[in-house]
Protein backbone atom coordinates (compact mmCIF):
# COMPACT_ATOMS: atom_id res chain seq x y z
CA UNK A 1 0.00 0.00 0.00
CA UNK A 2 1.55 3.01 -1.12
CA UNK A 3 -1.20 5.71 -1.01
CA UNK A 4 -0.59 9.24 0.88
CA UNK A 5 -3.56 9.78 2.64
CA UNK A 6 -4.11 13.49 3.42
CA UNK A 7 -5.46 15.01 6.72
CA UNK A 8 -8.52 16.81 4.79
CA UNK A 9 -11.97 18.14 5.57
CA UNK A 10 -15.00 16.90 4.05
CA UNK A 11 -17.81 19.26 3.82
CA UNK A 12 -21.80 18.41 3.79
CA UNK A 13 -22.75 17.54 0.14
CA UNK A 14 -26.08 19.67 -0.29
CA UNK A 15 -27.85 20.47 -3.59
CA UNK A 16 -24.90 19.58 -5.89
CA UNK A 17 -22.37 21.83 -3.73
CA UNK A 18 -19.96 20.82 -0.89
CA UNK A 19 -20.93 22.85 1.78
CA UNK A 20 -19.68 23.41 5.54
CA UNK A 21 -22.14 23.16 8.19
CA UNK A 22 -23.57 26.56 10.07
CA UNK A 23 -22.52 25.79 12.85
CA UNK A 24 -18.86 26.05 11.73
CA UNK A 25 -17.81 23.33 13.98
CA UNK A 26 -16.16 19.16 12.89
CA UNK A 27 -15.16 16.45 14.40
CA UNK A 28 -12.34 14.01 13.70
CA UNK A 29 -12.33 10.52 11.85
CA UNK A 30 -9.64 8.46 13.34
CA UNK A 31 -8.01 5.36 12.35
CA UNK A 32 -8.67 2.30 14.77
CA UNK A 33 -5.29 0.81 14.23
CA UNK A 34 -3.33 4.17 15.38
CA UNK A 35 -5.93 6.45 16.96
CA UNK A 36 -3.09 9.29 16.64
CA UNK A 37 -3.85 9.16 12.57
CA UNK A 38 -6.25 11.11 11.48
CA UNK A 39 -8.09 9.88 8.15
CA UNK A 40 -10.11 13.25 8.29
CA UNK A 41 -12.19 16.08 9.48
CA UNK A 42 -16.21 16.02 8.89
CA UNK A 43 -18.69 18.41 9.72
CA UNK A 44 -20.37 18.39 12.92
CA UNK A 45 -24.03 19.70 11.61
CA UNK A 46 -26.89 20.95 13.00
CA UNK A 47 -30.75 21.12 12.21
CA UNK A 48 -30.25 23.72 9.84
CA UNK A 49 -28.10 21.82 7.69
CA UNK A 50 -30.51 19.31 7.95
CA UNK A 51 -33.06 21.04 6.68
CA UNK A 52 -30.90 22.50 4.22
CA UNK A 53 -30.78 19.27 2.28
CA UNK A 54 -34.46 18.40 2.99
CA UNK A 55 -35.20 21.54 1.26
CA UNK A 56 -32.91 20.52 -1.62
CA UNK A 57 -33.89 16.79 -1.76
CA UNK A 58 -37.99 17.77 -2.18
CA UNK A 59 -37.37 20.68 -4.83
CA UNK A 60 -34.86 18.12 -7.19
CA UNK A 61 -37.57 15.49 -6.84
CA UNK A 62 -40.16 16.26 -9.35
CA UNK A 63 -37.81 16.59 -12.18
CA UNK A 64 -36.08 13.38 -10.76
CA UNK A 65 -39.79 11.09 -10.50
CA UNK A 66 -40.35 12.20 -14.08
CA UNK A 67 -37.16 10.89 -15.45
CA UNK A 68 -37.62 7.34 -17.44
CA UNK A 69 -36.45 4.31 -15.11
CA UNK A 70 -34.00 3.73 -17.98
CA UNK A 71 -32.51 7.35 -17.60
CA UNK A 72 -32.14 7.06 -13.66
CA UNK A 73 -30.85 3.76 -14.34
CA UNK A 74 -27.88 5.75 -16.66
CA UNK A 75 -26.98 7.85 -13.78
CA UNK A 76 -26.04 4.46 -11.69
CA UNK A 77 -24.06 2.80 -14.35
CA UNK A 78 -21.99 5.84 -14.29
CA UNK A 79 -21.24 6.11 -10.80
CA UNK A 80 -20.44 2.40 -10.99
CA UNK A 81 -17.61 2.86 -13.81
CA UNK A 82 -16.45 6.00 -11.42
CA UNK A 83 -16.42 3.80 -8.52
CA UNK A 84 -14.60 1.38 -10.00
CA UNK A 85 -11.70 3.55 -11.21
CA UNK A 86 -11.16 4.55 -7.66
CA UNK A 87 -12.05 1.12 -5.85
CA UNK A 88 -8.44 0.75 -3.99
CA UNK A 89 -8.44 4.70 -3.24
CA UNK A 90 -11.68 4.22 -1.53
CA UNK A 91 -11.04 0.67 -0.13
CA UNK A 92 -8.37 2.17 1.70
CA UNK A 93 -9.71 5.04 3.17
CA UNK A 94 -12.64 2.32 4.58
CA UNK A 95 -9.78 0.24 5.90
CA UNK A 96 -8.28 3.76 7.54
CA UNK A 97 -11.53 4.35 8.97
CA UNK A 98 -13.05 1.60 10.16
CA UNK A 99 -9.79 -0.54 10.54
CA UNK A 100 -11.21 -4.19 8.71
CA UNK A 101 -8.82 -5.70 5.92
CA UNK A 102 -8.31 -4.40 3.01
CA UNK A 103 -9.31 -7.44 1.24
CA UNK A 104 -12.35 -7.21 3.04
CA UNK A 105 -12.88 -3.40 2.09
CA UNK A 106 -11.56 -4.06 -1.67
CA UNK A 107 -14.49 -6.90 -2.09
CA UNK A 108 -16.99 -4.65 -0.39
CA UNK A 109 -15.98 -1.96 -3.06
CA UNK A 110 -16.46 -4.53 -5.82
CA UNK A 111 -20.08 -5.21 -4.08
CA UNK A 112 -20.95 -1.86 -3.95
CA UNK A 113 -20.21 -1.50 -7.88
CA UNK A 114 -22.15 -4.26 -8.66
CA UNK A 115 -25.50 -3.33 -6.80
CA UNK A 116 -25.11 0.07 -8.61
CA UNK A 117 -24.93 -2.15 -11.71
CA UNK A 118 -27.88 -4.40 -10.79
CA UNK A 119 -30.49 -1.75 -9.73
CA UNK A 120 -29.26 0.65 -12.91
CA UNK A 121 -30.78 -2.36 -14.66
CA UNK A 122 -33.62 -2.38 -12.24
CA UNK A 123 -34.41 0.85 -14.32
CA UNK A 124 -35.86 -1.34 -17.08
CA UNK A 125 -38.10 -3.80 -15.30
CA UNK A 126 -41.69 -3.62 -14.87
CA UNK A 127 -43.22 -1.51 -12.50
CA UNK A 128 -47.02 -2.94 -12.31
CA UNK A 129 -49.15 -5.69 -13.46
CA UNK A 130 -52.23 -5.67 -15.82
CA UNK A 131 -55.57 -7.07 -13.85
CA UNK A 132 -58.88 -8.35 -14.99
CA UNK A 133 -61.26 -5.78 -14.57
CA UNK A 134 -65.05 -7.48 -13.54
CA UNK A 135 -66.01 -4.74 -15.93
CA UNK A 136 -65.00 -6.12 -19.47
CA UNK A 137 -65.07 -2.15 -21.13
CA UNK A 138 -62.51 -1.26 -18.50
CA UNK A 139 -58.53 -1.39 -17.69
CA UNK A 140 -57.27 -2.34 -14.74
CA UNK A 141 -53.34 -2.17 -13.85
CA UNK A 142 -51.25 -1.24 -11.17
CA UNK A 143 -47.81 1.16 -11.70
CA UNK A 144 -45.66 2.42 -8.49
CA UNK A 145 -44.66 5.54 -7.51
CA UNK A 146 -41.32 6.85 -5.64
CA UNK A 147 -42.19 7.77 -1.95
CA UNK A 148 -40.26 11.44 -2.31
CA UNK A 149 -37.67 12.26 -0.14
CA UNK A 150 -35.60 9.53 1.44
CA UNK A 151 -33.15 9.84 4.31
CA UNK A 152 -30.98 7.10 4.81
CA UNK A 153 -28.90 6.31 7.93
CA UNK A 154 -25.88 3.99 7.96
CA UNK A 155 -23.95 2.33 10.20
CA UNK A 156 -20.07 2.24 10.44
CA UNK A 157 -19.34 -1.79 9.56
CA UNK A 158 -20.05 -1.56 6.05
CA UNK A 159 -19.21 1.77 5.46
CA UNK A 160 -19.61 1.18 1.53
CA UNK A 161 -22.22 -1.90 0.68
CA UNK A 162 -24.74 -0.62 2.88
CA UNK A 163 -25.05 3.30 1.95
CA UNK A 164 -25.07 1.79 -1.64
CA UNK A 165 -27.78 -0.80 -1.46
CA UNK A 166 -29.46 1.86 0.43
CA UNK A 167 -29.01 4.42 -2.21
CA UNK A 168 -28.91 2.41 -5.58
CA UNK A 169 -32.84 1.25 -5.43
CA UNK A 170 -33.65 4.41 -3.67
CA UNK A 171 -32.50 6.44 -6.54
CA UNK A 172 -33.54 4.05 -9.11
CA UNK A 173 -37.12 4.18 -8.17
CA UNK A 174 -37.73 7.88 -8.36
CA UNK A 175 -36.82 9.30 -4.89
CA UNK A 176 -34.06 12.01 -4.12
CA UNK A 177 -31.77 11.28 -0.85
CA UNK A 178 -30.38 12.71 2.18
CA UNK A 179 -27.79 10.48 3.51
CA UNK A 180 -26.84 10.54 6.69
CA UNK A 181 -23.62 7.99 7.72
CA UNK A 182 -22.04 6.92 10.83
CA UNK A 183 -19.21 9.32 12.13
CA UNK A 184 -17.17 6.94 12.64
CA UNK A 185 -16.82 6.07 8.70
CA UNK A 186 -17.88 9.78 7.09
CA UNK A 187 -14.74 10.01 4.85
CA UNK A 188 -15.34 6.75 3.13
CA UNK A 189 -19.20 7.67 2.11
CA UNK A 190 -18.37 11.10 1.40
CA UNK A 191 -15.80 9.71 -1.79
CA UNK A 192 -18.81 7.61 -2.37
CA UNK A 193 -20.82 10.77 -2.68
CA UNK A 194 -17.88 12.23 -4.62
CA UNK A 195 -18.19 9.37 -7.62
CA UNK A 196 -22.27 9.92 -7.79
CA UNK A 197 -21.16 13.99 -7.87
CA UNK A 198 -19.04 12.92 -10.61
CA UNK A 199 -21.79 10.69 -12.86
CA UNK A 200 -23.43 14.37 -13.08
CA UNK A 201 -26.61 13.62 -10.57
CA UNK A 202 -29.28 16.71 -10.71
CA UNK A 203 -28.40 19.17 -7.98
CA UNK A 204 -30.34 18.28 -5.02
CA UNK A 205 -31.16 14.39 -5.74
CA UNK A 206 -28.77 13.21 -3.84
CA UNK A 207 -27.43 15.14 -0.53
CA UNK A 208 -24.95 13.98 2.12
CA UNK A 209 -25.11 15.47 6.38
CA UNK A 210 -22.67 14.34 8.50
CA UNK A 211 -23.21 14.88 12.40
CA UNK A 212 -24.49 13.47 15.50
CA UNK A 213 -27.09 10.35 14.98
CA UNK A 214 -29.07 12.33 18.11
CA UNK A 215 -28.88 15.25 15.58
CA UNK A 216 -29.19 14.29 12.50
CA UNK A 217 -30.34 10.86 12.32
CA UNK A 218 -33.17 12.02 14.91
CA UNK A 219 -33.53 15.03 12.82
CA UNK A 220 -34.39 13.40 9.24
CA UNK A 221 -36.59 10.72 11.53
CA UNK A 222 -38.76 13.53 12.39
CA UNK A 223 -38.86 15.83 9.79
CA UNK A 224 -42.11 16.19 8.10
CA UNK A 225 -40.77 16.58 4.70
CA UNK A 226 -38.89 13.31 4.75
CA UNK A 227 -41.23 10.82 3.36
CA UNK A 228 -39.18 7.64 4.11
CA UNK A 229 -36.36 6.36 6.24
CA UNK A 230 -34.32 3.38 6.04
CA UNK A 231 -31.95 2.76 8.75
CA UNK A 232 -29.30 -0.40 9.73
CA UNK A 233 -27.79 -0.08 13.14
CA UNK A 234 -28.33 -0.65 16.54
CA UNK A 235 -31.56 -2.05 18.14
CA UNK A 236 -32.26 1.31 20.69
CA UNK A 237 -31.41 3.34 17.86
CA UNK A 238 -33.73 1.83 15.42
CA UNK A 239 -36.61 2.06 17.77
CA UNK A 240 -36.33 5.85 18.34
CA UNK A 241 -36.60 6.12 14.69
CA UNK A 242 -39.21 3.84 13.92
CA UNK A 243 -41.28 5.62 16.87
CA UNK A 244 -40.64 8.83 15.64
CA UNK A 245 -41.34 7.92 11.97
CA UNK A 246 -45.09 6.27 13.12
CA UNK A 247 -45.80 9.23 15.22
CA UNK A 248 -45.91 11.18 11.70
CA UNK A 249 -46.56 8.35 9.47
CA UNK A 250 -44.01 8.48 7.77
CA UNK A 251 -42.44 4.70 6.24
CA UNK A 252 -39.71 3.15 7.64
CA UNK A 253 -37.61 0.24 7.62
CA UNK A 254 -35.32 -1.10 10.11
CA UNK A 255 -32.23 -3.56 10.29
CA UNK A 256 -30.73 -4.18 13.50
CA UNK A 257 -29.38 -6.51 15.43
CA UNK A 258 -28.45 -10.31 15.04
CA UNK A 259 -27.28 -13.22 17.57
CA UNK A 260 -27.02 -15.94 15.14
CA UNK A 261 -26.45 -19.24 15.67
CA UNK A 262 -24.48 -21.93 13.79
CA UNK A 263 -25.71 -25.76 14.16
CA UNK A 264 -22.88 -28.37 13.89
CA UNK A 265 -24.62 -31.66 13.62
CA UNK A 266 -22.69 -34.86 14.17
CA UNK A 267 -23.02 -36.02 10.43
CA UNK A 268 -21.01 -32.58 9.95
CA UNK A 269 -18.36 -31.78 8.07
CA UNK A 270 -15.98 -30.77 10.46
CA UNK A 271 -13.18 -28.64 8.41
CA UNK A 272 -15.84 -27.20 6.56
CA UNK A 273 -18.34 -26.23 9.65
CA UNK A 274 -14.81 -24.65 11.75
CA UNK A 275 -13.36 -22.51 8.78
CA UNK A 276 -17.40 -21.49 8.13
CA UNK A 277 -17.13 -20.31 11.63
CA UNK A 278 -14.17 -18.78 12.18
CA UNK A 279 -14.96 -16.32 9.07
CA UNK A 280 -18.12 -16.16 10.27
CA UNK A 281 -17.28 -15.07 13.70
CA UNK A 282 -13.81 -12.90 12.80
CA UNK A 283 -13.91 -11.61 10.02
CA UNK A 284 -14.30 -7.92 9.75
CA UNK A 285 -13.56 -8.38 13.98
CA UNK A 286 -17.04 -9.72 14.58
CA UNK A 287 -18.75 -6.98 13.58
CA UNK A 288 -21.44 -7.87 11.33
CA UNK A 289 -25.07 -7.58 12.12
CA UNK A 290 -25.28 -11.62 10.41
CA UNK A 291 -21.63 -12.32 12.02
CA UNK A 292 -21.58 -15.82 13.72
CA UNK A 293 -22.28 -15.78 17.79
CA UNK A 294 -23.71 -18.64 19.03
CA UNK A 295 -22.11 -22.66 17.61
CA UNK A 296 -24.35 -25.04 19.05
CA UNK A 297 -22.89 -28.52 18.97
CA UNK A 298 -23.88 -32.12 18.83
CA UNK A 299 -22.37 -33.70 21.61
CA UNK A 300 -21.11 -36.63 20.27
CA UNK A 301 -18.46 -33.93 18.41
CA UNK A 302 -18.12 -31.85 20.70
CA UNK A 303 -14.58 -32.02 22.21
CA UNK A 304 -13.44 -32.67 18.27
CA UNK A 305 -14.98 -29.78 17.41
CA UNK A 306 -13.88 -27.67 20.34
CA UNK A 307 -10.17 -28.43 19.72
CA UNK A 308 -10.35 -28.09 16.24
CA UNK A 309 -11.64 -24.28 16.12
CA UNK A 310 -9.38 -23.47 18.98
CA UNK A 311 -6.41 -24.61 17.39
CA UNK A 312 -7.70 -22.69 14.52
CA UNK A 313 -8.62 -19.85 16.08
CA UNK A 314 -4.91 -19.74 18.08
CA UNK A 315 -3.53 -19.18 14.46
CA UNK A 316 -5.03 -15.89 13.52
CA UNK A 317 -3.06 -12.77 12.89
CA UNK A 318 -4.29 -9.70 14.15
CA UNK A 319 -3.14 -6.19 13.13
CA UNK A 320 -3.32 -3.33 11.18
CA UNK A 321 -5.76 -4.10 8.21
CA UNK A 322 -3.14 -2.92 5.65
CA UNK A 323 -0.81 -5.10 6.47
CA UNK A 324 -1.18 -8.27 3.85
CA UNK A 325 -0.20 -10.19 6.85
CA UNK A 326 -3.08 -9.35 8.72
CA UNK A 327 -6.22 -11.56 9.35
CA UNK A 328 -8.29 -9.45 11.72
CA UNK A 329 -8.00 -5.99 12.65
CA UNK A 330 -9.06 -3.80 15.02
CA UNK A 331 -12.57 -2.92 16.66
CA UNK A 332 -13.83 0.06 14.96
CA UNK A 333 -13.52 2.46 17.70
CA UNK A 334 -12.86 2.74 21.61
CA UNK A 335 -16.08 1.98 23.10
CA UNK A 336 -16.78 -0.93 20.80
CA UNK A 337 -13.73 -1.91 22.18
CA UNK A 338 -14.75 -1.41 26.00
CA UNK A 339 -17.73 -3.12 24.72
CA UNK A 340 -16.36 -6.05 23.43
CA UNK A 341 -14.20 -6.18 26.72
CA UNK A 342 -16.99 -5.82 28.98
CA UNK A 343 -19.14 -8.90 27.30
CA UNK A 344 -15.72 -11.04 27.97
CA UNK A 345 -15.54 -9.95 31.44
CA UNK A 346 -19.35 -10.73 31.76
CA UNK A 347 -18.78 -14.17 30.45
CA UNK A 348 -15.80 -15.05 32.81
CA UNK A 349 -18.11 -13.72 35.91
CA UNK A 350 -21.30 -15.72 34.52
CA UNK A 351 -19.36 -19.33 34.83
CA UNK A 352 -18.32 -19.43 30.81
CA UNK A 353 -15.26 -21.02 30.54
CA UNK A 354 -12.62 -19.44 28.41
CA UNK A 355 -11.15 -21.45 26.44
CA UNK A 356 -8.50 -18.55 24.38
CA UNK A 357 -8.51 -14.71 23.51
CA UNK A 358 -9.93 -12.91 26.10
CA UNK A 359 -7.72 -9.99 26.47
CA UNK A 360 -7.04 -6.48 24.81
CA UNK A 361 -3.80 -6.71 22.83
CA UNK A 362 -1.45 -3.88 23.56
CA UNK A 363 2.35 -5.53 22.35
CA UNK A 364 3.99 -3.02 20.26
CA UNK A 365 2.21 -1.22 17.35
CA UNK A 366 -1.02 -2.94 18.65
CA UNK A 367 -0.83 -0.54 21.37
CA UNK A 368 -2.07 2.58 19.76
CA UNK A 369 -4.88 0.63 18.23
CA UNK A 370 -8.73 -1.11 19.41
CA UNK A 371 -7.44 -4.46 19.37
CA UNK A 372 -9.00 -7.89 21.01
CA UNK A 373 -8.04 -11.34 20.71
CA UNK A 374 -10.23 -13.83 18.95
CA UNK A 375 -12.13 -14.78 21.62
CA UNK A 376 -14.24 -18.80 22.59
CA UNK A 377 -16.03 -19.50 25.45
CA UNK A 378 -17.08 -22.87 26.40
CA UNK A 379 -19.48 -24.40 28.97
CA UNK A 380 -22.21 -21.40 28.00
CA UNK A 381 -25.73 -21.89 28.73
CA UNK A 382 -28.83 -19.81 27.68
CA UNK A 383 -29.15 -18.07 30.28
CA UNK A 384 -25.85 -16.45 30.44
CA UNK A 385 -25.97 -12.77 28.60
CA UNK A 386 -22.55 -13.29 26.10
CA UNK A 387 -25.32 -16.07 24.73
CA UNK A 388 -28.47 -13.46 24.59
CA UNK A 389 -27.26 -10.28 23.68
CA UNK A 390 -24.97 -8.98 20.54
CA UNK A 391 -21.56 -8.69 21.33
CA UNK A 392 -20.81 -6.85 18.08
CA UNK A 393 -16.73 -8.68 18.41
CA UNK A 394 -14.93 -11.44 18.10
CA UNK A 395 -16.78 -13.65 20.86
CA UNK A 396 -17.96 -17.05 20.13
CA UNK A 397 -19.90 -19.26 22.84
CA UNK A 398 -20.31 -22.76 22.56
CA UNK A 399 -22.99 -24.52 23.50
CA UNK A 400 -23.48 -27.99 23.53
CA UNK A 401 -26.70 -30.32 22.57
CA UNK A 402 -27.83 -33.73 22.51
CA UNK A 403 -29.63 -33.32 19.50
CA UNK A 404 -30.57 -31.13 16.27
CA UNK A 405 -33.66 -30.66 17.65
CA UNK A 406 -32.21 -29.98 21.10
CA UNK A 407 -29.79 -27.55 19.16
CA UNK A 408 -32.65 -25.51 17.25
CA UNK A 409 -34.64 -24.92 20.69
CA UNK A 410 -31.87 -23.04 21.86
CA UNK A 411 -30.69 -21.49 18.82
CA UNK A 412 -34.20 -19.81 18.32
CA UNK A 413 -34.03 -19.04 22.15
CA UNK A 414 -33.21 -15.69 21.48
CA UNK A 415 -34.47 -12.08 20.81
CA UNK A 416 -33.24 -12.01 17.63
CA UNK A 417 -33.94 -13.74 14.01
CA UNK A 418 -31.65 -12.02 11.65
CA UNK A 419 -29.48 -14.98 10.21
CA UNK A 420 -28.89 -18.45 11.18
CA UNK A 421 -26.67 -21.70 9.73
CA UNK A 422 -26.55 -25.93 9.98
CA UNK A 423 -23.71 -28.09 8.97
CA UNK A 424 -25.03 -31.49 7.99
CA UNK A 425 -25.32 -33.91 5.19
CA UNK A 426 -28.71 -35.47 6.35
CA UNK A 427 -31.41 -34.24 4.28
CA UNK A 428 -33.95 -34.32 7.60
CA UNK A 429 -31.86 -32.34 9.22
CA UNK A 430 -31.71 -29.80 6.98
CA UNK A 431 -35.09 -29.60 6.06
CA UNK A 432 -36.30 -29.49 9.66
CA UNK A 433 -33.94 -26.38 10.17
CA UNK A 434 -35.04 -24.18 7.20
CA UNK A 435 -38.86 -24.88 8.26
CA UNK A 436 -38.18 -24.44 12.34
CA UNK A 437 -35.39 -21.95 12.08
CA UNK A 438 -36.54 -18.30 13.22
CA UNK A 439 -34.37 -16.30 10.77
CA UNK A 440 -35.09 -14.38 7.60
CA UNK A 441 -31.92 -15.57 6.33
CA UNK A 442 -31.11 -19.52 6.62
CA UNK A 443 -28.04 -20.86 5.25
CA UNK A 444 -27.12 -24.61 4.74
CA UNK A 445 -23.10 -25.72 5.20
CA UNK A 446 -22.15 -22.34 4.58
CA UNK A 447 -21.33 -19.38 7.61
CA UNK A 448 -23.78 -17.35 9.13
CA UNK A 449 -22.60 -13.94 7.36
CA UNK A 450 -23.37 -13.28 3.71
CA UNK A 451 -26.43 -12.75 1.18
CA UNK A 452 -26.37 -12.25 -2.56
CA UNK A 453 -27.13 -8.54 -3.89
CA UNK A 454 -29.69 -9.69 -5.63
CA UNK A 455 -31.66 -11.85 -2.85
CA UNK A 456 -33.94 -10.13 -0.35
CA UNK A 457 -31.87 -9.51 3.15
CA UNK A 458 -33.76 -9.09 6.41
CA UNK A 459 -34.74 -10.39 9.80
CA UNK A 460 -37.63 -11.69 12.08
CA UNK A 461 -38.31 -10.98 15.79
CA UNK A 462 -36.02 -7.76 16.87
CA UNK A 463 -33.76 -8.15 14.07
CA UNK A 464 -36.15 -6.27 11.82
CA UNK A 465 -38.95 -3.75 11.14
CA UNK A 466 -39.70 -6.99 8.68
CA UNK A 467 -39.27 -5.40 5.67
CA UNK A 468 -36.48 -6.76 3.14
CA UNK A 469 -33.56 -5.35 1.35
CA UNK A 470 -31.67 -5.95 -1.59
CA UNK A 471 -32.80 -7.68 -4.65
CA UNK A 472 -36.25 -6.67 -6.35
CA UNK A 473 -37.94 -6.58 -2.15
CA UNK A 474 -36.42 -3.31 -2.50
CA UNK A 475 -38.99 -2.25 -4.61
CA UNK A 476 -41.35 -3.12 -2.19
CA UNK A 477 -40.16 -0.24 0.62
CA UNK A 478 -38.80 2.11 -2.07
CA UNK A 479 -42.32 2.38 -3.30
CA UNK A 480 -46.31 2.94 -3.56
CA UNK A 481 -48.14 0.73 -5.00
CA UNK A 482 -50.92 2.71 -7.61
CA UNK A 483 -54.25 1.17 -8.64
CA UNK A 484 -55.46 2.82 -11.81
CA UNK A 485 -59.14 2.04 -13.35
CA UNK A 486 -59.38 3.34 -16.62
CA UNK A 487 -63.66 3.27 -18.34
Amino acid sequence: MTTKVQTKTYNNYINGEWIASSSNAVEKSINPANKEEIVGYIQKSSLDDLNQAVTAAKEAKEKWRKLSGAARGEYLYKAAGILEKRMDEIAECATREMGKTFAETKGETARGIAILKYYAGEGMRKVGDVIPSSDSSALMFTTRVPLGVVGVITPWNFPIAIPIWKMAPALVYGNTIVVKPATETAVTCAKIIECFEEAGFPAGVVNMVTGPGSVIGQGIAEHEEVNGITFTGSNSVGKRIGQAALGRGAKYQLEMGGKNPVIVAADADLNLAVEAVIAGAFLSTGQKCTATSRVIVEEGIYEEFKNMLVKKTQEITVGNGLDSATWMGPSANENQLKTVLSYIEKGREEGAVLLTGGRRLEQGDLANGFYVEPTIFDQCTSDMTIVQEEIFGPVIALLKAESVAEALQIANNVQYGLSASIFTTNIQHLLTFVQDMEAGLIRVNAESAGVELQAPFGGMKNSSSHSREQGEAAKEFFTSIKTVFVK
